[in-house]
């Protein structure tokens, strides 16, 4: 009879703060599902031969640690599959996760990604304002990293934070190309030589932008490649809890000193501009059962066309008849409309959209759920 050793019982959740090891013997410590979003900025397994020197024959200082060697591509791919394993159980059912790459090891991560249930969402290219120049002339500037962010699995209803983006964005929907700036200047941090403390350090604009769109307050976001911080600091700035993972003790002591330098935004500074797609769901019928519109009264399109309310929360026009959305789409001639932004009612001769209507009843909806009065 073989005799197994126990198992190590599972601690409790590590939050803000840095666990010493090896990130997959600290994954297989934590509780599964207990983590809402992961960061990971595995190794690149860059493949370097030789130094590289600028034209002026200076040495560039270029990622050849030890943590970015490996064997093989086979090896590397095994090292990939073990820690993703870990990283999906522990997700929680809706959670979602982000790996950074370059082309060394981007497409090596999409296929392992796959391979293990995770379904991908998007790929967003890091385009660098600031990248380093290719010195050898011969072959293309490498100016960009890649990101992909997938769902625990096609299931998941994963957190994005579509308006706050858009916000961010100036008002424009936010696209897969990111134009940032490498980590330059004070944000870089230094060792105690002057040197870079990091090689790979990302900016904090980059990790901004992700944990905004896709966490909410108090989610817990984990980064088995801790490194330098960036994700431990931009998440405590943001309200969010994290647990970071780094078996490299020099970098441990620079996150753990930048974190500790880092304020939390107070609770007015979290809030974002939330989705309306989030927000309960109130039925045009519910507008006109409740007296807010009547039974013929008549409704105007930016363009001038008209329809008429009917009892039963449809409008009918000239040869259509149908839901607020599908008659103004057949009106502008599009597959699809959102009829609570296009339609308009007047009152004391001004036109007023209807969704002014839609927000009053969610907004008394709100108090009757948190025991407000109106």
């Amino acid at each position: 009879m073989t005799i197994h050793a126990p198992a190590k019982p599972l601690a409790a959740l590590p939050l803000n703060q840095i666990l010493a090891g090896d990130c997959i013997d600290e994954m297989r410590h934590l509780p599964a599902g207990s983590v809402d979003l992961i960061f990971a900025d595995p190794p690149y397994n860059l493949q370097l031969k030789g130094a590289l020197h600028r034209p002026d024959n200076s040495l560039v200082d270029a990622v050849d640690d030890h943590w970015d060697q490996f064997a093989s591509f086979a090896t590397y791919d095994a090292f990939t599959h073990a820690w993703l394993a870990e990283a999906r159980r522990l997700l929680k059912p809706n959670g979602a996760i982000w790996v950074i790459g370059s082309y060394h090891n981007v497409f090596r991560l999409g296929a392992a990604l796959q391979d293990q249930g995770f379904w991908i969402l998007n790929d967003v290219v890091w385009r660098k304002s600031n990248p380093m120049p290719n010195f050898r002339g011969k072959r293309l500037t490498n100016a960009h990293e890649t990101l992909i962010w997938a769902g625990r699995d096609a299931a998941s209803k994963y957190t994005f934070n579509y308006e706050a983006l858009k916000a961010l964005n100036d008002g424009l929907q936010m696209r897969s190309d990111w134009v940032l700036p490498l980590c330059t200047g004070h944000e870089r941090i230094k060792d105690a030589a002057g040197d870079k403390a990091h090689p790979t350090q990302k900016p904090e604009s980059l990790l901004h932008r992700v944990i905004l769109a896709t966490t909410n307050p108090g989610d817990v976001v984990l980064d088995p490649f801790f490194g330098t911080g960036t994700t431990g600091a931009v998440a405590k700035m943001l309200g969010r809890d994290f647990i970071g993972i780094e078996r490299e003790e020099a970098y441990r002591n620079v996150a753990q000193d930048r974190i500790d330098r880092v304020r939390r935004f107070d609770a007015s500074g979290l809030e974002v501009t939330g989705s309306r797609r989030s927000e309960p769901r109130v039925p045009f019928g519910q507008v006109v059962e409740r007296g807010m519109l009547r039974p013929g009264e008549e409704l105007f399109s930016p363009r001038g066309a008209i329809a008429k309310v009917r009892a039963d929360g449809t409008l009918v026009g000239p040869e259509i008849k149908g839901s607020i959305h599908q008659v103004g789409a057949h009106f502008e001639r599009a597959p699809s409309c959102n009829g609570w932004t296009y339609w308009h009612f007047k009152r004391d001769g001004k036109m007023v959209p209807i969704d002014i209507l839609r927000q009053q009843i969610r907004a008394e909806m709100e108090a009757d759920q948190s025991g407000r009065p109106n």
